[in-house]
């Protein structure tokens, strides 16, 4: 059960008052909600219905998302109106809308087709155990260089076993994995370390040093480099990440989303080839989400660094992997390109997933998932790819 179905029962069965603080309405509000408060700065800039926040257009300008349905409508022109009960995908009348929604689904993008190199990583018949209890089975799959792909499923599905795994924290009860074709089995985890990076989901769990520079030179340092390698390498990884500014400056003195990038580049400085970022967005409103997952594409298209998300968020998925792999109850149950493990209602029910309301919304308006939510995708990232190409 979701936590937003057994707080809407509680609500239901003992008149409990509910107050949920979250980022993300999408994951809210399909279940019934009374009024949202917006706050900012410290501000309530606004507190009233839910219709009527998402016809305002005041969620973007402070920093939160849209939930994905109203993006899509909002792509498609439409007019947005508080009477229109918008706060509920499944009872709002979809009609006056119809018509630019198709029309918008007529559209043709570019296919967006990424240039991937050779196979990088291959995990080949895995399986894990604690003791007597197997938590993965004979997993199999390939990542080329340069992907972006995500780890999605439930909490306990076996997501992050999989990520120490192929880390080297914990080795295969069965099965091999090979790094470059190589059995990563002869590496120790030192070797394996300078080709796959891992950071954490809390940033504060990773730093150890009170200046940035030190915490992003430490790694370096603990390996005996020279003081003219450290200092050469250091330099370009924090230019990179857009930290060299601010090298001398406090750990304890920037945001989460800039402790986030010293993360990174901790992990950047060793230069893997495979970085694996744990709930990258977690507890990040829009704007910070935004920054670091831009951060991330940069590296992805700039340097070719493969970059492996493990997420709950489907939303994050959408907009910037092109593939999903998918975990349940220890098992891959699917290995496909987002859009299609997405408009997969039996993938998403057996992995425990919530689907997003672009699922829902196609499935409203008579189109097929599948191609609605590719449509979306290529949609937005030609909308992306718009908006960095033209000067501010």
């Amino acid at each position: 059960m979701y936590a937003v179905d057994l707080i809407d029962r509680i609500h239901k069965e003992q008149g409990k008052t509910i107050l949920i603080i979250e980022h993300r309405l999408e994951d809210v509000l399909y279940r019934h909600v009374d009024r949202i408060v917006l706050m900012n700065d410290g501000r309530i800039v606004f507190n009233g219905e839910p219709d009527h926040l998402l016809a305002s257009g005041l969620l973007p300008q402070y920093g939160i998302r849209d939930p994905l349905y109203i993006m899509a409508m909002k792509y498609a022109g439409c007019d947005l109106l508080e009477e229109q009960n918008l706060s509920d995908i499944y009872r709002m009348d979809l009609e006056p809308f119809r018509e630019k929604l198709v029309q918008q689904q007529k559209l043709e993008w570019k296919n967006y087709v990424p240039e991937l190199g050779d196979e990088i990583l291959k995990v080949q018949e895995v399986s894990y155990s604690y003791g007597n209890q197997e938590v993965l089975k004979d997993i199999s799959f390939s990542v080329k260089k340069g992907e972006k792909l995500a780890f999605v499923g439930k909490n306990g599905a076996g997501k992050s076993t999989m990520a120490k795994l192929i880390c080297g924290i914990i080795r295969p009860s069965k099965g091999k994995i090979f790094i470059k074709n190589q059995d990563y089995l002869k590496l120790s985890i030192k070797e394996i370390g300078k080709k796959i990076g891992y950071v954490m989901q809390n940033p504060n769990q990773m730093l150890v040093k009170n200046i940035i520079k030190e915490e992003v030179e430490l790694a370096l340092t603990l390996r005996g480099k020279s003081k003219e390698e450290i200092d050469e390498t250091v330099k370009k990884t924090l230019k990179m990440c857009g930290l060299y500014g601010m090298r001398n400056w406090p750990v304890s003195a920037v945001s989460y989303g800039q402790r986030k990038r010293i993360t990174i580049a901790s992990i950047l400085v060793l230069q893997p080839e495979v970085i694996i970022l744990d709930e990258p967005t977690a507890g990040q409103d829009y704007f910070h989400y935004t920054e670091i997952m831009n951060f991330l594409d940069e590296l992805n298209e700039k340097y070719g660094i493969t970059v492996l998300f493990i997420t709950h968020d489907m939303h994050l998925a959408i907009q910037y992997t092109d593939r999903a792999v998918v975990f349940a109850e220890g098992e891959l149950i699917a290995d496909d390109s987002v859009y299609k493990v997405l408009s997969d209602n039996l993938v998403i029910e057996k992995a425990n997933l919530k689907q997003t309301s672009l699922y829902t919304l196609a499935k409203r308006l008579g189109f097929n998932p599948e191609e609605y939510i590719e449509h979306f995708i290529a949609y937005e990232r030609m909308k992306k790819e718009h908006e960095q190409s033209t000067p501010d």
